[in-house]
C-alpha cells in the first residue's frame, strides 16, 4: 500500500517537473523615440529678392557688358546656394549719386516700392561724397576737410538706413564699402588711404547699431597695384574688380546674412505677417 501511495507521489511530481512553465511577468520597457521634426530652412527652395540702391559701383560703370557690375555675378553665386531657387536683383544704382542723393531717390514710389518687396537691400554710398570734398580742396586737401564732411555724412547714412527700414523692417541691409580710387595717381599719399579707411569705419559704426545689417569691405582688394582691377578710367572697376567685389559680398552674406534672411523667412514674404 505504502508502495502505491509513494509511487503515485512520485508519477506527480514527475509530471509536474514537465508542465512548461508559466511565464514571469516582466515590467515592459517603453522606448521612446523622439522624433525631431525639425526642416532645414534650405528643404525647399526659395526666391530672394534683392534691391540695390545707390552710386556707380551698383550702376556698373566700368563692366565692359554693361549688365549691372558685381550684381550678375553675386546674382549667380546666390543661385548656386541649394537653398535658393531664383535670385531677382532690382538695380537701382545711378552714378554720381552722393548720400544726400540717394535720400531724395529713395523716397521715390518705385524704389520705395522695391525696397518693401525685398529680403535684402544692398547699399553703395560714399564714394561721391568723398570726391566732392576732394574736388573742392583739389589744390589743397586737408585731412580736417573730410573729417568735418563724414560727420555730415554719418547722420545721412543714419536717415538712409532709418528710410529703408521704415519701408521695410525685416529686410537683410548690407552696406559695400568704398576703396580709393586715387591710389593709382598718388600711391604716395598715406592721407588718402586713411581718409577711405575712417570713412569705411564710419560706415560700419553705424551699421554695427541696426539688426540685421552687415558691412562689407573691399578697400584691400584695390591695393595690389601689379594688377589691373580698374577700367580705363582708372577710377571704376574693371570686370575683374566687379568680380571680387561680388566674392566679398557673397562671402558675407553666405556667413552672416543667408543664415539671418531663412531664419526671418524673407521679408518679401512676411510683409502680411507684420501687418
Amino acid at each position: 500500500m505504502w508502495k502505491k501511495i509513494t509511487w503515485v507521489i512520485m508519477a506527480t511530481m514527475l509530471l509536474a517537473s514537465c508542465q512548461p512553465k508559466k511565464p514571469v511577468s516582466q515590467p515592459v520597457r517603453e522606448t521612446k523615440v523622439e522624433v525631431e521634426k525639425v526642416i532645414p530652412e534650405d528643404f525647399i527652395p526659395r526666391d530672394l529678392t534683392v534691391t540695390a540702391v545707390g552710386d556707380s559701383l551698383t550702376e556698373g560703370i566700368g563692366d565692359s557688358t554693361d549688365s549691372g557690375g558685381y550684381l550678375p555675378y553675386l546674382e549667380a553665386k546666390l543661385e548656386q546656394e541649394k537653398g535658393i531657387e531664383n535670385a531677382v536683383v532690382q538695380n537701382y544704382g545711378v552714378k554720381g549719386t552722393r548720400s544726400d542723393q540717394l535720400l531724395k531717390r529713395l523716397r521715390k514710389q518705385e524704389v520705395a516700392s522695391a525696397i518693401k518687396d525685398s529680403d535684402m537691400v544692398i547699399i553703395t554710398i560714399g564714394g561721391n561724397d568723398i570726391m566732392k570734398v576732394a574736388r573742392r580742396n583739389i589744390l589743397n586737401m586737408q585731412y580736417d576737410s573730410f573729417a568735418k564732411e563724414k560727420d555730415s555724412y554719418i547722420a545721412r547714412l543714419e536717415k538712409i538706413m532709418d528710410l529703408i527700414r521704415k519701408e521695410n523692417p525685416g529686410a537683410a541691409l548690407v552696406l559695400i564699402g568704398t576703396y580709393n580710387p586715387f591710389l593709382q595717381w598718388f600711391p604716395e599719399v598715406e592721407e588718402l588711404d586713411q581718409i577711405v579707411s575712417d570713412w569705411n569705419e564710419a560706415g560700419k559704426n553705424v551699421i554695427a547699431s541696426y539688426p540685421n545689417a552687415f558691412f562689407v569691405g573691399i578697400d584691400d582688394i584695390f591695393t595690389d597695384l601689379q594688377v589691373n582691377l580698374l577700367f580705363d578710367d582708372q577710377f571704376h572697376p574693371n570686370d575683374k574688380g566687379y568680380q571680387l567685389i561680388a566674392e566679398r559680398v557673397f562671402e558675407t552674406l553666405e556667413e552672416e546674412a543667408l543664415p539671418a534672411i531663412a531664419g526671418n523667412s524673407g521679408a518679401a514674404g512676411d510683409e502680411e505677417s507684420r501687418e
